[in-house]
């Protein structure tokens, strides 16, 4: 995958993050996203504007059904 030339670094494994596909599964449904994440420990960098808005409208949608 792309390099990410954003300077972030992984905490746990200090390993410059990468741009990748990040699967997620929520209550039997997947849906993916390309974000950092860091190529040792497979952590992701979730940034706000994604957790406070697809994926809290895909939770509330899911969890309303």
């Amino acid at each position: 995958m792309e390099q990410e030339l954003s300077g972030w670094m992984c905490r746990k494994c200090g390993k410059p993050l990468v741009k990748e596909k990040v699967v997620f599964d929520y209550l039997g449904h997947t849906f993916s996203e390309a974000l950092l994440r860091c190529p040792v420990c497979g952590r992701a960098l979730i940034p706000g504007d994604l957790a406070e808005g697809k994926m809290a409208e895909v939770e509330t949608m899911l969890e309303d059904k």
